[in-house]
Formats: C-alpha cells, structure tokens, sequence
C-alpha cells in the first residue's frame, strides 16, 4: 500500500479498495484502474479525507453509481470517493422525507410508492445515488429532482457543512448548482412529495417500467440518453433520421433499439464509447446545424 493509503488507512475513515477497476463502477463497464476507492463512514470522516488529499494535493472525485460517467482507459491516479455509508432515510411529517446522498434512487422511488407518496415516480427507472441525481438534476417524463428537493445539505470546498435551499441549487435540465461548484459534496437532501393514491402510483410505475423494457436497450451496458433533447426536439430521432442505428466503433454501438442510447455490445473500451459519442455529435451537427450536449461527464480523458 503506498504512503497515501496508508495515512487514509491510520485514520480510520473507512474501508479502501486499492487498485480498482473502474469497470466494476461504471453502468458502461468499461474504464481502466484507479489508485483507490475510499467508503467514508460518515461526514466527519469524509472531511478528515477531504483535509487529507487536500494537503497532499491528490486528485479526488466523488463517484456515485457511475451511471453517467465514462472514465477513459488510463489509470486514474486519484482518490475515488463513494458515499455509500450516506444512506439514513427518515419519513418526516407524511410527506418529507430526509434521506442520504448515497441512497439508491430507484429505491427511494420505490419506498415512496409504498407509503402512497406521489411525486418520485419519474425516478423509478434512474439507477443513480441521490446525491447524482441532484448533481444532475436528474429527470424523466417532465419531471426532474428540482420538483421535489427543498434543501440540500452539502460539505462547502472550505469544509464547512451547510444548507442550500431549492432557489440556491439553480435546478434548471440536466443541470444545478453542484455541476457549475463541483467542489461542493451533496450529503443529504430533504424531498417533499405530496399525499396520493398507492395503487395508481404503483400503476405508473409498472406501465413506466414495461415502456422501458420496450423502448430501451436494457440488456446491454449503457449510461442511458447519450445527449439531452435540444429544443422542441428529441435527441434520439435526429440520431436515427441520420442513419445512425447500429453504427459501431469497436465493441460499443448506437443501439437499434433507442438511437439515444451507446451500448456496450461487445467488449467495448471506453475509446470505443467516446470516438462513437463524438462521431454521432458531429454528424447531427453537419446534418441539422444542431449541437447536442453530452449528458455523460468524461472523466480522466486530459
């Protein structure tokens, strides 16, 4: 173990993984090593770290499920940070719920169905951590977490744990305050939904979840939508007017299935994912003058 897992070791901030593949932590599975995965027991813990890498200046990043990320096929030579230890949840009131950032979306949107809670239902098929979710702003059928989060308790980059109010996080789509101050950390969030009826909203989660099946390529490795929708139009049918559906680079491919989506079909590598996210872009761009945004953050690709 090298001088630096060996300082995080002493300090007993939690369990470390040395010398991962990012393969195993990333929905495209795909991605080359990294030094180090640290699970911190709790925010205490998590700015002893912070402090840590800080002063040694080490590279650190927080990883939540890795569902929209692609890591390039080099080692990372940083600290990864999950927050799976940040999982409380506690039903406040009948309508609040304060849960931690690294709780499972899916599954929040699902014990929220089971207390007749309406208001989650569009989560029920993004396989993303709270705290990415608020990250990304993550949404599906006209809704997003901007909705529902009304305060979002976050470690500041001067390690300072404070509370932003939903005007303070700027949700607008696909984006808020932590992707324009991704020094900030999100611990915590308090969501409210509203009072509904358990078997209707059950009903739309079931319809949601066989829609997908039909619609999406599921079976394969992917990060979901490759691009946001411009506007007034959908990403997916621009890709598919061109031509685009099961063009291939390697082992990655737009999928016949939802042109909107770049699965892993075949052993792909992360080169292979980015050359074919890029390829698509371009051609839209030459075709229809329209320049889609990448939903998925590239990470360690400098």
């Amino acid at each position: 173990m090298d001088n630096l897992l060996t300082k995080i070791t002493t300090l007993n901030i939690g369990k470390v993984e040395e010398n991962v593949s990012l393969s195993k932590y990333t929905t495209y599975k795909v991605g080359g090593k990294a030094r180090a995965i640290v699970y911190p027991k709790n925010i205490s813990s998590l700015t002893k770290l912070i402090k840590l890498l800080k002063m040694e200046n080490v590279t650190y990043k927080i990883l939540g499920n890795g569902s929209n990320l692609l890591f390039s096929d080099k080692f990372y030579d940083g600290i990864l940070i999950k927050l799976t230890e940040f999982n409380d949840i506690k039903f406040l009131n009948g309508q609040k719920i304060r849960v931690g950032a690294g709780f499972s979306l899916m599954k929040l949107s699902m014990l929220a169905a089971r207390k007749g809670l309406t208001g989650l239902e569009f989560a029920s098929g993004i396989p993303g951590t709270v705290g990415g979710s608020i990250f990304m702003n993550a949404g599906a059928y006209k809704s997003d977490m901007g909705y529902i989060a009304k305060e979002v308790k976050v470690l500041t980059p001067d390690l300072k744990i404070i509370t932003l109010e939903n005007k303070e996080m700027n949700f607008h789509y696909r984006t808020s305050f932590l992707q324009k101050h991704p020094n900030y950390i999100c611990l915590e969030v308090l969501i409210k939904l509203e009072k509904g009826n358990k078997q209707a909203i059950e009903d739309v989660i079931k319809e949601r979840r066989k829609r997908r099946m039909e619609s999406q390529p599921l079976e394969y490795p992917s990060a979901g939508s490759v691009f946001r929708n411009p506007e007034g139009m959908f990403a997916g049918q621009l890709i598919e007017n061109i031509g685009l559906k099961g063009k291939k680079i390697g082992g990655a491919m737009v999928s016949n299935k939802h042109a909107n989506f770049i699965i892993n079909y075949k052993k792909a590598t992360s080169t292979d994912i980015k050359k074919l996210i890029d390829l698509v872009h371009d051609e839209v761009l030459e075709k229809y003058k329209v320049d889609m945004k990448i939903e998925q953050e590239f990470v360690n690709w400098e």
